[in-house]
């Protein structure tokens, strides 16, 4: 898109009113799915103190072996991406923006969360519905494990894994595919219509929220998720670690963008975070790639939550990293006038603040109303969506219109 054409778009990007506005924003993401070969990928339970956490892990063809297994009831699985580095060989998925339920060809991350629970001998990987319905048993151990054991999960009758497919793009989030006629055929626990479940998706804390549309929109394109409780928390603090992981997930759909497989790092990043830490490899990803920095004394600083002005400065860090990626200029387009903040005038960020509020109205007004930017304040769950999907939108609208 030229300049002067984007130059029009001003007058409507203007006022708090317009920073309220969708015009770029594509509707709710709609993904498909791409099948993964059964012996390519493998559903684990880990054992986690007296719980079991899950965990996916899909070896890539022809690389060094990621696990072994032995036994049948149970099948124990032998760990052996622990013992190497696994990058370019293995991906690893360890929580809900890993891995989510499909139900006959719809998503229902929304409605589903999965669980690893003791059911007589054996453990059982169970969807539990938000909404108090039935649960879905997806998979079992047959058999119960020694202390420190890992098993392996085998899926029930109409049960597969598949992998996210984004604008023809396969990302790396893994679905336990269901099919409702074939679970139902096995006799296991019945299955809701998809359709139904699905229009009870909204988080229960955001109705009528500023950033309703925002949230669910970043909630569909898979780089935030809300809580087992059903909410969504919009106004808890982001941490820093959380911010990495949302920036990595959110340049992940870009379909022209070619990231690197952020899935393990060979020694730990920074002293405060162990290679083993669950954002590690994005942490790792983000050192390498100048997105963010430690503090002076060489820590990261995982757990602190991040400010308003840090989420900006690193949201414009992962805008230029994209560009140059995709071989354009690091120079970032701006689409609207910039807002004239009343308290960034001598702030570290104040530069970077004001270009990101001219680039989709990134930085916006503390609540979307007034001139306040409030650049020392924790950013909350809600505002760092929105702005994580204006970034990234910014990106693909540019990316769409370059040669209009």
């Amino acid at each position: 898109m030229k300049l002067s054409k984007k130059l029009k778009l001003a007058a409507i990007f203007t006022g708090a009113i317009a920073l309220t506005t969708f015009s770029l924003f594509p509707a709710l993401a709609q993904y498909t799915e791409e099948p993964v070969p059964e012996e390519q990928v493998i559903a684990v339970a880990i054992p986690a103190g007296r719980l079991y956490n899950l965990t996916v892990i899909e070896q890539i063809p022809g690389k060094q072996q990621c696990w072994s297994t032995t036994g049948s009831e149970p099948t124990v699985v032998e760990p052996l991406w622990t013992t190497f580095d696994f990058t370019g060989s293995c991906r690893r998925s360890t929580d809900s923006n890993g891995y989510s339920v499909r139900l006959d060809g719809q998503d229902t991350s929304q409605n589903y969360r999965l669980d690893v629970v003791p059911q007589g001998d054996q453990l059982q990987l169970v969807a539990r519905d938000y909404q108090n319905g039935p649960d879905l048993v997806v998979g079992q151990t047959n058999g119960t494990a020694a202390n420190g054991q890992y098993l392996k999960i085998n899926l029930n009758p109409g049960w597969e894994f598949s992998k996210r497919v984004y604008q023809g793009k396969v990302l790396g989030h893994y679905f336990f595919s269901g099919d409702s006629t074939a679970i139902a055929a096995a006799g296991d626990a019945p299955v809701p219509d998809a359709s139904t479940a699905s229009s009870n998706s909204n988080f229960t804390d955001i109705s009528r929220g500023i950033y309703q549309q925002e949230i669910e929109q970043a909630v569909a394109l898979g780089f935030i998720a809300g809580f087992k409780d059903q909410t969504f928390r919009p106004t808890e603090s982001l941490t820093r670690e959380q911010l990495v992981s949302m920036v990595y997930g959110a340049l992940e759909t870009i379909d022209s963008l070619n990231l690197e497989p952020a899935t393990s790092v060979p020694t730990q990043p920074y002293p405060d975070v162990t290679s083993s830490r669950w954002s590690a490899s994005k942490i790792q990803w983000a050192k390498e790639n100048e997105i963010v920095k430690g503090y002076p004394d060489g820590s990261f600083q995982p757990d602190t939550p991040v400010t308003r002005a840090e989420l900006v400065a690193i949201l414009q860090n992962a805008a230029k990293f994209s560009q140059m990626k995709q071989g354009k200029s690091a120079q970032l387009v701006t689409n609207q006038q910039p807002t004239n903040f009343s308290d960034i005038s001598n702030h570290w960020g104040a530069e970077t603040i004001q270009a990101m509020s001219a680039y989709c109205g990134v930085a916006s007004p503390n609540q979307e109303v007034g001139d306040a930017f409030n650049p020392d304040t924790p950013a909350q769950r809600d505002y760092a969506a929105a702005a994580t999907l204006r970034m990234h939108n910014c990106l693909t609208e540019d990316s769409k219109q370059v040669d209009e």
